[in-house]
This record gives structure tokens, C-alpha cells and sequence, in this order.
């Protein structure tokens, strides 16, 4: 399985368990979008200096090879995956409602 293979299953997970199997319907609250859009900015930047840098470097062979801020757009894929699951999961168990 490629990168981008992986990348997208993993989206396609996250969306799955967001929208059908937990139920927690993140993907259509403005909140989410909100943060996430704020968590993208610093995405961007932090993949644009790692790669720009060649401190992380990827085969042209494992990626379809169109990059955003100099990271390939996979990154981004699995970077949405990531938040969209931890939110996900904390909805689930209840991090969200507790307080103090």
C-alpha cells in the first residue's frame, strides 16, 4: 500500500467513525472547521520548514507528488485524519464534558 493509499483510508476511517459509527457529527459543526482550520496553519508551516529543509524527504515513488507548503498533500490528508479521530474520540469519552 502507498502513502497516499494509506492517506486516504485513514480520512475515510476518521469520517466513517465521525459520521456513522459514533455518531459524534463533528464534520458538520463550524467548531470543528474552526480549529481545524487553525491547526492547518500551523501544519503548513511546520511541513513547509521539514521538507524545505530536506530534514524529511519523501519518495516520489510512494506519492502523487502535488505538494502544498512544500509537503506532499498526503501529509494534510493524514494531519485531518489525525485531529478529526482525537476530537472524535474525546467526544466519545467524554473529555470533552468534564470540567475542573
Amino acid at each position: 500500500m502507498t502513502y497516499t493509499q494509506l492517506a486516504v483510508t485513514a480520512v475515510l476511517i476518521a469520517i466513517t467513525f465521525d459520521l456513522y459509527l459514533f455518531s459524534t457529527q463533528l464534520l458538520k459543526r463550524k467548531a470543528f472547521w474552526v480549529a481545524y482550520s487553525i491547526i492547518l496553519a500551523f501544519q503548513l508551516l511546520t511541513n513547509w520548514w521539514l521538507t524545505s529543509r530536506n530534514i524529511v524527504m519523501y519518495s516520489s515513488e510512494t506519492i502523487i507528488d502535488v505538494r502544498i507548503a512544500a509537503a506532499p498533500i498526503e501529509d494534510l490528508l493524514f494531519g485531518f485524519a489525525l485531529v478529526l479521530s482525537v476530537l472524535t474520540n474525546w467526544i466519545r469519552l467524554g473529555v470533552s464534558d468534564k470540567r475542573g
